[in-house]
């Protein structure tokens, strides 16, 4: 393995994301700019976000960073949203250390931040019903060349995922509703190339779903929300 291959990002340690610094110890997915411009859009929108009335109390929004990686997404909402319940799930465990590290590192509010290790809603409350799901799930088709950079150093768990690079989305698109309140959302990064596909799962399951362009014009996140 050519060590000049290395991301510079695993070199140095760390990546920057809105304002933050996301420790790479564990060396997660880097957070890209593509995923760091559709949050930043996730954040501005958060006004519109619901909070609820339960009982005689208000409850706070519930936010959750699937595949989270680094932690980098829900991080961000940790700051931006003072009053929201961050939940961070990841199947890796090697990642959790990370995922705490930066939320400390950023001197953000660890008792509204919860990690959860498992298979996507495996290790969250069956009960639990978030307002917001962010996702970058692994989108890559197994057959694509991708940079030395990439393939040599990046978790392949993080970034494959079947034939056509939907398995995951799959899985999500069909059971996400029962993790979502009524009026929740879900920002979920997909593949360029397959965006419509994926976009497609999600209004085969009676979601409205918009596909939003990143900064490069490609088509990259998809807008979900229940009908």
């Amino acid at each position: 393995m050519d060590d000049t291959e290395q991301p510079l990002a695993y070199t140095i340690g760390d990546q920057p994301f809105l304002g933050l610094t996301i420790y790479l110890d564990s060396r997660p997915l880097i957070p890209r700019p593509e995923t760091e411009w559709w949050t930043e859009q996730l954040l501005r929108e958060g006004d519109t976000f619901p909070t609820r009335n339960v009982g005689h109390r208000k409850s706070h929004m519930k936010f959750l960073d699937l595949c989270a990686g680094s932690g980098a997404i829900g991080c961000a909402a940790l700051a931006k949203f003072p009053n929201a319940q961050v939940y961070f799930g990841e199947i890796d465990p090697a990642h959790e250390a990370t995922i705490l590290k930066n939320i400390r590192e950023n001197n953000l509010d660890e008792s509204r931040a919860h990690v959860c290790i498992g298979d996507l809603f495996d290790p969250l409350p069956a009960e639990m019903k978030f307002d917001v799901i962010a996702a970058n799930p692994p989108y890559v088709p197994c057959g694509r060349d991708l940079p030395a950079s990439v393939t040599n150093y990046e978790p392949p768990l993080a970034l494959y995922a079947g034939a056509d690079g939907l398995d995951i989305i799959r899985r999500i698109a069909i059971s996400v509703r029962c993790h979502l309140t009524e009026s929740g959302v879900v920002w979920l990064e997909c593949d360029s190339e397959h965006a419509e596909t994926a976009q497609g799962l999600f209004a085969s399951q009676n979601f409205t779903a918009e596909l939003r362009a990143d900064q490069y014009g490609q088509p990259r996140v998809i807008i979900a929300r229940p009908i």
